[in-house]
Formats: C-alpha cells, sequence, structure tokens
C-alpha cells in the first residue's frame, strides 16, 4: 500500500510525517510555500515531547503521479477547494482505488461519490497547528488523534482496516466504523464553533455562543433523521489515547478557520460546515437564524480577519 495524502496542511501534514516516519510509503500533494519547503527540507512534525523530521516525494499535481492499483488516497484539503481535486485524481487516472475523506463536515464524501466508487468517510479529531511553511504541531498526547474510519455511506473493508492499522501503528489511533457518518455528523457539531472563534479571536470564551449553535444544529438533526454521535465531549476514547497538551515556545494558534485566516488563504471552510446546518434546515423547514447569521459573516472574516467583532456584538445580533 502507497499512501497519498493530498492536501499537506495542518492534518495531512501530521498524516503523512506520522506514517513516513514508521517507514509506510507515502506521496505528498501540496502547494505553495509548503510545497517548496517540503522538497527542500521535509516536514517537522512537533507534538509534547516529540520533534521529529520526516521526508517523503511531495508533488503539487495529482498529475505528476502515476498511480498504482494498490494506492489509497488521503482527501485533507478544505472542502472548497474539493472538488476541483477530486477532478484532478481523475484525470490523473484514478479510477477504482480507495479514496478517503479526512476532511471537516459532510459534503466531501457525496462529491467523491460522484467520481470515484470506492469513497471511506475519516472522522479527525486531531489539533493540528499549520503556520509555518514545512512545520507542523500537534497539541496531544500520548497519541497525536484518534480517527474513526468507513466507508461511505456505510460499512467497513480491508482497505479501512489496513489504513486504520498504519495510522495506528504511527501514533493516530484509528477504529473502523460502519456507521462512520454517524461519528462525521457528531464532529461537524464541533466544527461549528471554528467561525465563532474566528470572529472573536484566540482566548476569548465561546461556551454559551457554541451551545447555542449546536443546539439549533441539534434539531435540525432530529428533524431530518440523522443519526449523529457525540465524538468529543462524552468519547471515553479520549481519557486514554488523546488529551490536550502544551508545547513550550509553541502557543496555540486556534481552529482551523482560524489559521487560514492567519495565513490569508483567501477562504474559510464555514460555507460547509455552518452552511450545512443552514442547507439542512432550509431542507426540513428548521429555521436557524444562529448558524445562518455566522455563515453571513464569514465573508468579512475573510477581508478583515481574525477577532473583527465582540462577543457584545453577536449577542445582540442574535438576541441572546
Amino acid at each position: 500500500m502507497r499512501v497519498v495524502v493530498y492536501g499537506v496542511g495542518g492534518v495531512g501534514g501530521a498524516i503523512a510525517a506520522a506514517l513516513a516516519l514508521t517507514g509506510q510509503e507515502v506521496v505528498g500533494i501540496a502547494r505553495g510555500a509548503m510545497l517548496e519547503a517540503l522538497q527542500s527540507h521535509g516536514l517537522r512534525l512537533i507534538a509534547p515531547g516529540s520533534d521529529r523530521v520526516a521526508t517523503f516525494p511531495v508533488v503539487a499535481h495529482p498529475s505528476e503521479i502515476t498511480f498504482r492499483d494498490t494506492d489509497v488516497v488521503v482527501m485533507c484539503m478544505k472542502t472548497q477547494h474539493s472538488l476541483q481535486a477530486l477532478q484532478d485524481l481523475r484525470d490523473a487516472g484514478v479510477t477504482t482505488q480507495p479514496v478517503f475523506c479526512a476532511q471537516n463536515g459532510v459534503e466531501n464524501e457525496r462529491l467523491a461519490l460522484r467520481l470515484f466508487p470506492n469513497v471511506h468517510g475519516v472522522t479527525v479529531m486531531l489539533p493540528a497547528t499549520y503556520l509555518t511553511p514545512g512545520e507542523v504541531l500537534v497539541h496531544s498526547g500520548p497519541s497525536l488523534g484518534i480517527f474513526d474510519i468507513g466507508r461511505y455511506p456505510s460499512g467497513a473493508d480491508d482497505a479501512d482496516h489496513t489504513l486504520a492499522e498504519a495510522l495506528t501503528a504511527a501514533g493516530i489511533q484509528s477504529f473502523v466504523d460502519a456507521e462512520v457518518m454517524a461519528s462525521k455528523y457528531g464532529k461537524l457539531l464541533v466544527n461549528l464553533n471554528g467561525v465563532i472563534q474566528a470572529a472573536l479571536g484566540p482566548g476569548v470564551d465561546t461556551s454559551d455562543l457554541r451551545a447555542a449553535l449546536q443546539a439549533e444544529a441539534e434539531e435540525v438533526y432530529r428533524v431530518a433523521g440523522i443519526a449523529w454521535r457525540d465524538v468529543w465531549a462524552y468519547d471515553t476514547r479520549r481519557d486514554v489515547h488523546m488529551s490536550d497538551r502544551d508545547i513550550p515556545g509553541k502557543p496555540r494558534a486556534g481552529a482551523s478557520s482560524t489559521q487560514s485566516l492567519l495565513r490569508d488563504t483567501g477562504s474559510i471552510e464555514t460555507d460547509y460546515l455552518n452552511g450545512e446546518i443552514v442547507l439542512l434546515g432550509a431542507l426540513h423547514g428548521v429555521p436557524t437564524p444562529l448558524n445562518g447569521w455566522f455563515l453571513q459573516l464569514a465573508p468579512g472574516l475573510v477581508r478583515d480577519g481574525v477577532g473583527r467583532v465582540s462577543r457584545e456584538d453577536i449577542r445582540a445580533a442574535l438576541g441572546l
């Protein structure tokens, strides 16, 4: 098995580096300054008590890879970039190889299944930070993270077990889950907070706002008949495998959307996180004013950056 990691950023970088450090064959697909850094001096993976450099081949585009029947592809880019990436994979010769969506939200798998018959979901619980090209931080231990892996829309097969075993050996505890989308819908509830954190900036208590958005989303799930599992607050696996830990001299920069703004990437993933709740609410007749308000706020964050509003502004606007 060769693992093709498409999107070597925070999560993708942690996956690629961890696998490569165990001797697993890995090829990365990256862009911009990250691509240049990886081709020049590899990827530095820093975790509590660990600081290692992994080297593996990295290219700029799938067309530079001669795909094998035994490859697996792990998608790690943001959802707004998924469709083009999937089309590029198809054009490069990917056909029946397993495509794993190690991405937030629940839209990536649907996009992939339009083009490929062998699609798998991955619930990613891995607190990665990517701000500096060639360097990824993971603030957790003893494991880097916890993944749930299964076929889309349901089921599990040998590819799920093989990748889960490789990831677990690399320090990312991975569990095969025949109902992985219930896990991913649970993780989506957590990711609704990303835009709140980006709006307020790091270090601000967002617990009340987060609870309000999640309650709105859970009502949408109930009406829509969507099954979900809480993958964060009550996941006892975290007690064994993964707890938040500091890295001396390396403070946390915030969640994925905040990091995107700090790197000035030109977009954040809100359309496919809070926007998923707004879409489901519209389809099933459930009002979603809270998630809708943050959905409309997101373009201004991309323009103006982190911390552009106050808690008082948000609470007043939402009537909280």
